[in-house]
């Protein structure tokens, strides 16, 4: 029997505190003794007994808290190791801890095999709060760092730097332990086969909850004393692993039903839409922009039935819910990670780039569909904040901004949300001014106040603050329109929106003199890519040059800074150097870097009707093909299927935080093969999709965006757009000989609308392609 494992842990929702269902990423559960492929992973004997086995399900505490002391304050750097040589913002933050570290490479591996020692992998990444804490409680403690160096060959890696690495091992965590999360860690054989794993460990054994000082010892002593079964079960797990992870498809094999598959998706949606503040489930809630966008999709091919209207009211419910909770920074623009609560109130902190980028693009379909001006001003308002504050010189976005920062600058203590919350005090004093009119004498603090939910003793519960971070703090959330406002206090609505945008600015420049949240100034290609089709579509829709222009600055920084032209191949980072110059990584790309960029490309295409956009994106495709198309089973490899060092070739199945690079791809090679006339292309497009048919069919929920590319195999496009003047030579005439057929009518400027390589009468007035397009 294959193994069986989901990334969505089946306990969700029995912990104590909200705040805890989630880590610095997936949820974090110990299912207790658990059996994979008949295997028992738990091979330890009486060390697994006082370590991990529990009752029943038990689920950890892993997102939020953290007491101690920022690692910047240890005590002048006294120890420095290997990662003092790396660009990652990760591996730079343990530079200094008395642990030798290593990063992921050929030297690591040779020592562990010259000193026949086992392997510590750490693997996080520089904005994950619980990360933090695990360095400050146990990589910064001396005792702890001298029983991992004396005894292991220690490796620190960043998630986002090498996704590759951390798939294969968080698949073996999720199998063995029932959930995942960051800080991962997990132990390896010199052969780099794991045989141990988890997340968070703390220093030393608290409760039911062994201390990574008790495991380190009890991993000793099975290494040295049951090292051959430890090494057999290891072996056997990774092997039920490349069964059960296995995604091709039988010879002959087509997509299912796109009609079938799309109504299952929806159902399997609305099971799981919380109606009274919108989003999936139960708290923790995220954003979870693929399920949108598969809605608005679903609406557009089921405009006339209950279900399309179904669909389109649980989206802009939910993407307005969204944008007046306390998710959305009201001063400072942009969306936080999650959400603890099931009101979007009370958020974790963190602000991711892959998260803007998705919510901008969600925002402005919203907009379009609906034509509510509220959908394109949060739009607009995402796109503020990655320009102001994700945004490098050259063109670049930062990946990230963390939770944690210190609340002022004598601080020696970071805590999560310091520099996004209010104390009513703070805004009594910011906003005294009485309002001339107003009712009873209000001042700009009582306005402001009343609007945003804010209060004397602070407005968050301590049910989402177990560690009292928040106390008598403020967040944010609009608890009334500016007409309820309005009339609460005598005044009109324009008066009221005045008051409330002059006392955010004035908040604003308070807030930019606190101490800021860690900057993770690293460039993925991938999420680069993401958001240049958020500026590239925003700003289409809107008709703004300035957002376009800054779309193309974007896809420039990727040309020069990310393409190594020579070799072919793009570049998976780079970083913002000491002089603030672009340093590049010599880590290749994987299967998101191709796809999001060739995404990217077409919507910027798309957008400004400049050709080179699109030849690229073609050069990106034929690559993306010769370095990750499985020509077997179909689909792509999320990374080199030739890669000695990673144990499993994987292919992600479920759209997450971000959308399955095949998922993506399902559409790229579809819409390419008409703007190329390259039909293998959308043979290709067909192929994946059989491919993932298991997953489809059963769990489509799981994959909302590549069900969207499923339903535009089946209803054929009408959204690919091209530009074409009367250069014989140009690039897409020589692609497209329907193309010599059409030219301006008398001058003027001709569209003509295509299906199925069939094209009607070209049409010269806007409202008769409107017409045409909405057929």
């Amino acid at each position: 029997m294959p193994v069986a494992f989901s990334s969505i842990c089946p306990f969700a929702g029995r912990c104590s505190h909200a705040r805890y269902k989630a880590c610095c990423g997936l949820h974090v559960c110990a299912p207790g003794w658990r059996l994979v492929n008949g295997i028992n992973w738990l091979t330890f004997g009486l060390m697994y007994r006082s370590l991990v086995r529990t009752p029943g399900a038990a689920c950890f505490s892993m997102a939020s808290g953290g007491d101690g002391a920022d690692s910047s304050s240890l005590d002048s750097l006294k120890y420095t190791n290997r990662l003092s040589k790396e660009r990652s913002p990760y591996l730079l933050q343990h530079a200094h801890n008395p642990v030798d570290w290593y990063p992921w490479g050929q030297e690591a591996f040779d020592k562990a095999k010259n000193e026949d020692k086992p392997i510590f992998l750490s693997v996080g990444y520089s904005t994950c709060h619980w990360c933090h804490v695990m360095e400050r409680e146990s990589f910064e403690d001396e005792d702890i760092g001298k029983i991992l160096t004396d005894n292991f060959v220690c490796i620190k890696v960043d998630r986002e730097e090498r996704p590759d690495v951390d798939k294969v091992y968080m698949t073996f965590v999720q199998a063995t332990s029932g959930g995942g999360g960051w800080p991962m860690s997990v132990w390896l054989t010199p052969d780099l086969r794991p045989f141990f794993g988890g997340t968070y460990f703390p220093p030393r054994d608290s409760g039911r909850r062994p201390g990574l000082t008790t495991v380190l010892m009890r991993v000793l002593e099975q290494w040295r004393g049951n090292r051959t079964a430890l090494e057999s079960s290891g072996e056997r797990v990774i092997e039920a692993l490349k069964k059960g992870t296995t995604i091709a498809a039988q010879a002959g094999e087509t997509p299912p039903s796109g009609p079938d598959v799309a109504n299952r998706c929806f159902q399997q949606l609305a099971h799981s839409y919380e109606e009274e503040y919108g989003g999936f489930r139960d708290a923790p809630k995220f954003p979870s922009p693929v399920n949108l966008m598969f809605l608005m999709s679903y609406w557009a091919m089921n405009r006339d039935t209950s279900q399309g209207a179904e669909a389109l009211q649980m989206t802009l419910h939910t993407l307005r819910m969204m944008a007046l909770g306390g998710i959305h920074d009201h001063v400072a623009q942009g969306f936080h990670r999650y959400s603890t609560d099931s009101s979007w109130h009370v958020p974790h902190f963190e602000k991711m780039l892959y998260d803007q980028a998705q919510l901008a693009v969600a925002y402005i379909s919203a907009y379009q569909v609906s034509g509510e001006q509220f959908f394109a001003k949060v739009a607009r308002d995402i796109l503020l904040y990655v320009s102001r504050d994700l945004s490098d010189k050259s063109g670049g976005f930062y990946s990230a901004e963390d939770a944690d920062s210190l609340p002022a600058l004598a601080s020696t203590v970071k805590k999560e949300g310091a520099f996004c919350v209010w104390t009513a005090t703070e805004i009594r004093e910011l906003l005294a001014e009485t309002v001339e009119g107003a009712t009873g004498g209000a001042t700009q603090a009582d306005i402001f106040m009343h609007h945003y939910g804010v209060k004397e003793q602070g407005n968050v519960d301590p049910e989402q603050d177990p560690h009292g971070e928040l106390e008598n703090q403020n967040v944010l959330i609009v608890r009334y329109s500016p007409e309820l406002t309005a009339a609460r206090f005598g005044l009109n609505v324009e008066r009221v929106s005045e008051l409330l945008t002059a006392s955010r600015a004035k908040l604003a420049e308070v807030r930019r003199a606190r101490p800021p949240p860690h900057l993770d100034s690293k460039m993925l290609a991938s999420w680069n890519g993401l958001m240049l089709s958020g500026f590239a579509r925003v700003g289409a829709v809107l008709g703004d040059k300035t957002l376009l222009e800054r779309a193309e600055k974007a896809a420039h920084f990727l040309w020069q800074h990310m393409w190594d032209e020579a070799e072919g191949r793009i570049l998976h980072s780079c970083y913002r150097g000491q002089d603030l110059e672009v340093e590049q990584s010599p880590i290749a790309g994987f299967l998101d870097d191709y796809a999001f960029v060739v995404a990217g490309l077409l919507d910027l295409y798309e957008a400004t009707g400049a050709v080179r956009w699109l030849s690229w994106a073609e050069t990106l495709q034929q690559r993306q093909d010769h370095l990750f198309w499985d020509s077997q089973g179909g689909g792509y490899f999320c990374s080199d299927p030739n890669d000695p060092a990673l144990l499993l070739a994987l292919k992600q199945d479920q759209d997450g935080a971000e959308p399955s690079a095949n998922s993506v791809s399902a559409m790229n090679l579809l819409r390419l093969s008409h703007l190329t006339d390259r039909p293998e292309w959308a043979a290709r497009s067909q192929k994946l999709l059989a491919a993932f048919s298991d997953r489809l069919v059963k769990v489509p929920i799981a994959l909302p965006d590549m069900v969207r590319g499923l339903m535009a195999q089946h209803y054929t496009m009408k959204q690919v757009l091209m530009l074409a003047d009367a250069d014989p030579d140009g690039f897409l005439r020589q692609r497209l000989s329907v193309l010599s057929t059409m030219m301006p009518l008398d001058g003027r400027a001709a569209a003509y609308v295509c299906q199925d390589y069939t094209c009607a009468l070209p049409v010269t007035c806007p409202q008769e392609l409107r017409r045409l397009l909405l057929e």
